[in-house]
């Protein structure tokens, strides 16, 4: 993930190396070596990395973190379930964990938008493989494809609660022209400008960019062509 340099911004990193160490055991090479086996374990550090860094403190006026409690569960737990890897018992208990703490009154999860860096599955892999980490020497292609599903299934379909408003950006495009997107969409990303371009949908506001405006109007457009023909279709057997 690209994260560039804003003032006054904390970045915290997915913390790969915490779970690369976990007194010792390398539960991210465990868990890519034999996932029945260490899903659950790896998932439950997961959740408790992650939420040591949303309950992090700083000094800076705006904390940026690359993925979250959120992701972990609604996309990664829920791959692992969805594909049989975890049983549904072990499923449940990551689930109720994951409750208890979003729901915790004693517990501060508020978040204030979310970036959607949108990759396709192909390219994600090309990262992958250009980043040369050991433990994902071997994930296959099809494993991103149902991440990319799920992610879009979370925050484009709303099929899981959505913490926040989400902002989506084609993240197929090289470092610079990324490094621009960023740049152009800072004062929305740090609430300068978040009023503009919102588009309700469901129960989130995303925030569009001139990458995929179009192609969401587009599609909102022919979703209510498609409405519109059924309507006819319904009454007209109605009046037959």
């Amino acid at each position: 993930m690209v994260l560039p340099k804003f003032d006054g911004v904390c970045v915290l990193k997915e913390p790969v190396d915490k779970w690369r160490n976990v007194n010792g055991h390398n539960l991210l090479q465990l868990m890519y070596q034999d996932p029945k086996r260490y899903a659950m374990p790896f998932q439950s550090n997961v959740q408790l990395t992650m939420l040591e860094l949303h309950n992090k403190k700083t000094s800076k006026s705006i904390k940026l973190m690359e993925r979250s409690i959120f992701s972990a569960r609604y996309c990664f737990v829920e791959n692992l379930y969805r594909s049989e890897v975890i049983e549904a018992s072990e499923f449940e208990v990551l689930s109720q964990w994951f409750e208890y703490v979003v729901n915790s009154s004693d517990i501060d999860l508020e978040v204030d938008l979310v970036v959607y860096l949108r990759t396709e599955p192909e390219k994600a892999l090309d990262r992958i493989k250009a980043r040369g980490r050991g433990e994902e020497n071997s994930i296959p292609l099809q494993y991103l494809q149902e991440l990319h599903r799920l992610h879009d299934e979370w925050l484009l379909e709303s099929k899981f609660k959505v913490p926040a408003p989400v902002v989506v950006i084609n993240a197929n495009q090289d470092k610079e022209l990324m490094l621009a997107e960023y740049n152009k969409l800072e004062s929305i990303i740090f609430n300068k400008s978040r009023e503009k371009a919102l588009v309700l949908k469901n129960n989130a506001k995303i925030i569009l960019n001139e990458i995929n405006e179009n192609q969401v109007k587009e599609n909102i457009k022919e979703k209510g062509k498609e409405n519109q023909i059924k309507e006819k279709i319904k009454k007209n057997g109605k009046e037959n």
